[in-house]
């Protein structure tokens, strides 16, 4: 067990949670899209306070470390090496397809596929299938969706995340159910970050970044 900040601005959400011994002590998120420059400064000043004023040494930083929205990484991810430099702790990467889906199953336990999709514009979302267990049986990856989208799938699949709700009029396998509920939030991060602190996956501080999945387009003049 450890005491880890955890960070989440990989979508319209900024928030910020932290966990002592798997237990949440202190969580501010603002719902203000896009606004993570301005609310992630005011909740690590918060977060750091708190921590001093409760003698707590941290042992990690996690991050939601993509897919997602590139500025929100971008913010997050350099905060969150910021903060590993200053309080020489570790850092940890967290995959938020993994995050929604690890969300998704505390809400609705079921034998089933979880299928997370983040909002990547137009009809392109940012997926990956999970089973019950979070086990990855499929790789991230960039897709287009299209009424043959997961025409293949077999049993129960959930789809869930901001990318749900403009699938759920395009995917016709009936064995699908759509949640919109469901969104990658730092409390729901603390799992994940106790794993991989159990198991040592940290990243390289000076090296790391974040996961985009494909190149930012910059559109031309």
């Amino acid at each position: 067990m450890a005491n880890i900040l955890l960070i989440e601005t990989s979508a319209e959400i900024c928030s910020v949670a932290i966990a002592c011994n798997g237990e949440i002590i202190g969580f501010q998120m603002s719902d203000e899209p896009m606004q993570h420059a301005t609310h992630l400064p005011v909740y690590i000043e918060a977060a750091t306070k708190l921590l001093k004023e409760k003698n707590i040494i941290l042992d990690a930083v996690a991050v939601s470390g993509g897919p997602g929205s590139y500025t929100g990484l971008r913010i997050g991810v350099s905060t969150a090496k910021g903060l590993c430099y200053a309080l020489d702790c570790k850092l940890i990467a967290i995959d938020t397809l993994k995050v929604i889906a690890s969300a998704f199953k505390q809400s609705e336990p079921s034998n089933i596929i979880i299928c997370p999709l983040i909002d990547a514009r137009r009809m392109e979302v940012y997926t990956a299938m999970y089973d019950y267990n979070l086990t990855q049986i499929s790789p991230a990856e960039a897709k287009i969706i299209d009424e043959n989208s997961f025409a293949d799938i077999d049993r129960p699949i959930h789809f869930c995340g901001n990318g749900a709700e403009k699938c759920s009029n395009v995917i016709k396998n009936p064995n699908a159910k759509f949640t919109t509920l469901v969104k990658p939030i730092a409390n729901m991060m603390v799992d994940l970050a106790e794993e991989a602190y159990r198991n040592n996956q940290f990243e390289d501080v000076a090296y790391y970044e974040p996961f985009y999945l494909k190149e930012f387009y910059t559109p031309q003049k």
